[in-house]
């Protein structure tokens, strides 16, 4: 016995400009039937969430898979898969597309060369599914908005749930962020950590989807738009606050990246925080009380 829910979409050409759509989504329990073999021309994400069963891709090999586990269904490979009969198993799944698929898979999000990827949980997955299966409600008419913003964080969410990766990445990635304002090379920061360059930007691509340079460079230029907006430090002591000695090197690199350069992004900011401002995250569910004017 199993049992399914499901509902598929068909988002308008406007809606695909947004880089992804979601085209379906369903969840199921049970001793489902094998699906396939089939070829599809988009993307599913297969959640399982308990059970086990097994996946046969392109090569023909049956792989097992044991919950919790992710199955990628990409466009154009083939595929057959299905639950153990004698247990069945809990499913999710989302059918998507868009161009943005092309850099989520260009990041590691999407493997297509790993249909099967362990996960250490679904609970953030099946959060996002849930937010699409709500919004798949008859009549509403943000359906297409909603459901594709709900893409984004489930690709967000099964990337964090990768069972062979650290939330927040690895400890190199952490160890980068910790020493990002540091003026060391590439180099350097590799032989902190024993490992050559190539060694270093093949962590860095895994677990951040791109190089140790702009990786490090993201980092530094975050921390110098938060110096530029609310502090009323020269340029010259934002650049060295950041990592870089050359406040000119600074300021050619802060303009091409950003597009503008360092004084005109102040001048855009204009909120200058006398004596800094709070390294504390608020809670966005529960905001500090404003007292009320005095009476």
């Amino acid at each position: 016995m199993y049992h399914t829910w499901m509902r598929y979409f068909t988002p308008s050409p406007v809606h695909h400009r947004l880089g992804l759509v979601c085209l379906g989504v369903g969840l199921q329990h049970g001793t489902l039937p094998t699906v396939g073999p089939r070829t599809l021309d988009h993307h599913v994400a297969v959640v399982i969430g308990a059970g086990g069963g097994w996946f046969r891709g392109a090569d023909g090999e049956r792989v097992t898979v044991t919950a919790p586990a992710l199955i990628w269904l990409t466009p154009g490979v083939p595929h057959h898969y299905g639950p153990d009969p004698a247990t069945g198993w809990d499913e999710s799944f989302v059918d998507f597309t868009g161009p943005a698929t092309a850099t989520y898979t260009e990041l590691g999000y999407i493997e297509p060369e790993r249909p099967v990827v362990p996960l250490a949980d679904t609970a953030l997955a099946r959060a996002a599914v849930g937010r699409i299966a709500r919004a798949a409600r008859r009549g509403n008419p943000l359906l297409e908005v909603e459901t594709g913003a709900a893409v984004h964080e489930l690709l967000v969410a099964l990337r964090r749930a990768r069972a062979d990766l650290a939330p927040d990445g690895d400890p190199v990635l952490q160890a980068l962020a910790r020493d990002a304002f540091q003026p060391l090379s590439v180099a350097a920061h590799a032989a902190r950590h024993g490992m050559t360059p190539a060694e270093l930007r093949t962590a860095v691509r895994r677990g951040a989807g791109c190089s140790p340079k702009d990786y490090l460079l993201g980092i530094r230029l975050g921390r110098a738009k938060e110096l530029l907006a609310a502090t009323e430090l020269p340029v010259a002591a934002v650049a060295r606050r950041v990592g870089y000695d050359d406040p000119a090197y600074f300021s050619r690199l802060f303009t091409r990246r950003v597009g503008i350069a360092p004084v005109r992004f102040r001048e855009q900011q204009g909120r200058a925080v006398p004596g800094g401002w709070s390294s504390r995250i608020p809670d966005p569910e529960h905001p500090p009380t404003i007292p009320g004017p005095a009476t």
